[in-house]
């Protein structure tokens, strides 16, 4: 397990506050990775907590924050028209992290997160040299002509994507066709019998996908 975890808190001096939990290795680290959660959930959704987990035991530095709309209210969706602030959190999570680790600092996202991570790399480049999105909302479930794919053109960040093959928010072959719109490299990890949240209720199962994903995702951006 990680050296350590703590509280972390930051107000830079423009744009939303950072606010979530840091997981430190147990030797020094030189990459670091940011992870947000999904529209319904917050920083301690298990999903992240097992990847933060297993992060910190392959050796980086894992943030895994509150984005902004979490911050301000404590349960409910996230409204659009602060998509924009949200993603600015994101920004300036990756820019404290920066200040922790001496490498690269990467970004991903479970749902919602991984979104507005992926939104924010197409329209700024240099936010992190890759993305990690974890079940990529493409369409509301039972509504596949409402595609979440305009700013994927634009995407040319490489882009590494979890999904359950269960998942309602789109099948494989979906997420294939979503994958092809994108100009930059990308790779898709499809995970048998899972859904939308990816892991189950068991721990020591979550810790082995966890480890998994890493690992994976570690190949990917050497």
């Amino acid at each position: 397990m990680s050296l350590s975890m703590e509280k972390f808190s930051h107000q830079p001096g423009a744009g939303p506050a950072v606010s979530g939990v840091l997981h430190r290795p147990a030797t020094a680290s030189e990459d670091g990775v940011v992870l947000a959660h999904g529209a319904g959930s917050n920083c301690e959704a298990p999903i992240l907590r097992a990847l933060a987990d297993a992060f910190a035991e392959s050796g980086w530095t894992a943030l895994r924050c509150d984005l902004p709309f979490r911050q301000a209210r404590r349960s409910g969706a996230p409204f659009p028209a602060g998509a924009a602030q949200d993603r600015e959190g994101l920004r300036n999570a990756v820019s404290a992290l920066r200040h922790i680790v001496p490498g690269r600092v990467f970004l991903g996202g479970h749902s919602y997160g991984g979104r507005q991570a992926s939104v924010l790399a197409a329209s700024d480049p240099q936010v992190t040299p890759a993305l990690l999105l974890l079940s990529y909302p493409l369409h509301p479930p039972r509504r596949p002509q409402q595609l979440r794919t305009a700013h994927l053109p634009d995407l040319r960040t490489r882009a590494f994507f979890v999904h359950g093959v269960r998942d309602p928010f789109g099948s494989e072959e979906e997420m294939q066709a979503a994958l092809a719109l994108v100009p930059a490299e990308t790779s898709l990890l499809m995970i048998a019998k899972a859904g939308h949240e990816l892991i189950g209720k068991d721990p020591l199962a979550a810790a082995e996908w966890a480890r998994q994903t890493v690992a994976a995702f570690r190949d990917f951006v050497q």
